[in-house]
């Protein structure tokens, strides 16, 4: 399985339109979202990317991620939002963590203590932490942060498109 991982900084007139117009500048904006609970599977591949091109399925399609997004609508507030990951060389199994907040450094130190907890937690040392992480502050108009990890789509039929 590839899983890709991007994130985008959006704007807009609301926080929710900000969403929307990171999810657009993300690649992702025309799926309905199925938000998944962390875990990579075996034999998967992490692809970091600027922007999904190409998404397989539809309009409206079921799209299963792992995001963390963050809004700020008051001028000089911060938002940051990022994903982490960890990956075993060896089977390709893994974790993603999500967090959020007003700093990077503050959405940079949760991912890597979130990260050592998991794996302390499931008796793993000895993997590499990776993340990516997007953030701003609030000017003009509200800000949105987002980062997801996207597995794959699915029609309402239940048929999946991979990457």
């Amino acid at each position: 399985m590839k899983i890709h991982v991007t994130g985008a900084v959006g704007w807009g007139s609301t926080e929710l339109s900000a969403f929307d117009h990171a999810l657009n500048l993300s690649g992702i904006a025309n799926y309905n979202l199925i938000r998944l609970s962390s875990v990579i599977p075996p034999s998967s591949e992490i692809i970091e990317t600027e922007k999904i091109t190409n998404m397989p399925g539809a309009w409206g399609d079921r799209l299963y991620v792992v995001y963390a997004e963050m809004r700020a609508s008051n001028h000089g507030d911060q938002a940051w939002a990022g994903v982490g990951w960890v990956q075993d060389e060896s089977d390709g199994k893994g974790l993603f963590v999500e967090h959020e907040g007003g700093s990077e450094e503050q959405v940079k130190s949760d991912i890597n203590q979130t990260l050592k907890g998991l794996l302390k937690n499931r008796g793993l040392s000895n993997m590499t932490i990776h993340m990516k992480v997007v953030g701003g502050e609030c000017v003009d108009q509200p800000i949105c942060a987002f980062v997801t990890a996207v597995y794959q789509s699915s029609d309402w039929n239940n048929i999946a498109h991979t990457m």
